[in-house]
């Protein structure tokens, strides 16, 4: 089976089963657990919890293991770019070693689980590699490989591939592993249902209300009771624990293209280096594999991706020759202010309420490792020696976090205001079919896109989170927050948090589109 790449199209959503649809939240429920989301970390923490005999709820907004896992790379490494050598120098060699630990636990877990529930989800054992094609950069990598190795993982510094081109070094850590992540994820979805677990689909949560017990609001009205409370959107949709201030979003392409089993690397491939890019295959149809590649890393609302997508597919021809690209897609991810994950108690007041974001771009084995670290913290079973180096609410990093701290309010900063000074150009009348822009329509600023059919689609300009201003995603065909990354659809409809309302509706006069609700935005 092979998408049309001329449109968004995750191979690993079109290649896995739908899976049976579950029903939205109808009435009012009481559980143990409320899970919000239902990507890697939601399902496999909802999956430990009712192994370990709670009740619990999954609530996603969309369809399960369809949003930031339904479009990932699935490289399941403990392998994290550069991380070993920056934990070692900010946090010393003790944090670098429960790092990693933790990473290649989770690996080991997903693999047992695998073998235990006989999913058929084209596991392969793989090594993870960082290169670098500077020759002034292999310092760096031999400072990671001394670092990694110290961690406890089996690295070591080489200067050979299976890479089609040359390299001037690279990390190499073995016994990694490579995943199809939704047949994964159905698989686990099966067995925790067998456990007495509810999910439910369509159903989006916008109100939480702390205490004992908890209780959730959904959007179609509908409320949930919980003892407990886990936040695994991705990012928090809820901002009380204010980790919108240490978490930044960012935004990176992936192509597919079909080759010859002979010509694909087997190992797993990242460089920080030409925009980042990252490569790897998987089993494919008639004896091929596809090469999976990943790249162009930008802030979300910031970049031409049209443009972004025909670079990332120039590198990929000029190193693996004449390609036939079957699928592309873009993924997103945060990253914290000290690059290790936010995962445990929401924030310093809470005692049963949850968060697992900032993954930094390694969602796999992050999320596995969120799932049994809130497991152990909710179900008391155990506290593992990694529970502080993950802990939202840890303080120790302040001064270190500052430059990135500061970077990231700046960006903010620059979009909160700076782009509410220039006057917004141009009208509707500009809009070509399947453009967006911010426009004036009778003199206020509104967020207008032109459909094929020649319909024009206002909505509010400001995003509904915190009232960033909206840029349109025209290969995606999406608005953008540039702040904190939410996205949403042309008609304004949420397509990714951490906001939870839609964009308000705006009328367009004489284009038959439907009439605002509310007043139109001023600027």
């Amino acid at each position: 089976m092979t998408g049309n790449a001329d449109e968004q199209t995750s191979y690993w959503i079109e290649t896995a089963p739908p899976g049976p649809l579950h029903p939205p939240l109808a009435s009012d429920i009481t559980v143990d657990v409320a899970v919000i989301g239902a990507g890697i970390a939601g399902l496999s923490t909802a999956r430990e919890l009712a192994r370990a005999g709670r009740t619990v709820a999954v609530l996603e907004a969309d369809r399960i293991a369809t949003g930031v896992t339904g479009h990932t790379t699935a490289k399941l490494s403990a392998q994290h770019t550069l991380v070993y050598e920056q934990l070692r120098r900010t946090q010393g060699a003790e944090a670098a070693k429960l790092y990693g630990r933790s990473q290649s636990e989770a690996i080991r877990h997903a693999a047992a689980l695998v073998a235990e529930l006989g999913i058929d989800c084209d596991w392969e054992d793989a090594d993870s590699y960082t290169y670098t094609l500077d020759p002034a950069k292999t310092g760096e990598l031999e400072a990671e490989a001394d670092a990694a190795r110290e961690a406890g993982l089996p690295a070591r510094y080489v200067t050979e591939t299976d890479l089609p081109f040359a390299v001037t070094g690279a990390v190499r850590v073995a016994e990694q592993a490579q995943f199809h992540p939704r047949k994964y994820l159905l698989a686990l979805t099966d067995d925790m249902l067998r456990h007495g677990a509810q999910v439910y689909e369509h159903t989006r949560v916008v109100g939480l209300k702390e205490g004992k017990p908890c209780r959730l609001t959904t959007e179609a009205g509908p409320t949930v009771t919980a003892t407990d409370v886990v936040v695994a959107t991705h990012y928090p949709i809820f901002d009380r624990a204010l980790l919108f201030t240490r978490l930044s979003p960012h935004r990176e392409l992936v192509l597919t293209a079909p080759v010859a089993a002979d010509l694909a690397p087997l190992g797993m491939y990242i460089t920080p280096e030409e925009g980042k890019r990252s490569v790897r295959s998987a089993p494919y149809a008639d004896g091929r594999r596809l090469l999976i590649i990943t790249g162009e890393s930008f802030l979300p609302g910031t970049a031409d991706t049209e443009e972004r997508f025909g670079r990332l597919a120039g590198w990929a021809t000029e190193r693996f020759g004449p390609l036939d690209f079957t699928h592309r897609w873009a993924t997103q991810d945060n990253s914290s202010t000290d690059s290790v994950p936010l995962v445990g108690p929401f924030h310093a007041g809470s005692h049963h309420t949850y968060v697992a974001t900032g993954f930094g771009g390694w969602g796999m084995s992050n999320g596995i490792m969120a799932g049994r670290l809130l497991t152990d913290l909710i179900t008391g079973r155990s506290t593992p020696p990694w529970a502080g180096l993950y802990d939202p609410r840890r303080v120790r990093s302040a001064v270190r976090e500052a430059p990135a701290f500061l970077k990231h309010q700046a960006q903010v900063a620059k979009h909160f205001v700076g782009d509410r000074l220039p006057p917004t150009s141009g009208t509707v009348d500009d809009l070509a079919p399947g453009d967006g822009a911010l426009v004036r329509i009778d003199g206020h600023r509104c967020a207008a896109y032109r459909d094929d059919d020649g319909t024009v689609h206002a909505v509010s300009a400001r995003c509904t989170h915190l009232g960033c201003l909206v840029a349109f995603n025209r290969a995606e065909r999406a608005w953008e927050c540039p702040c904190h990354g939410s996205r949403f659809g042309t008609d304004g409809a949420v397509l990714q948090g951490p906001a939870t309302k839609p964009l308000e509706r705006r009328a367009v006069p004489g284009s038959g589109a439907p009439a605002a609700d509310t007043p139109a935005e001023g600027s």
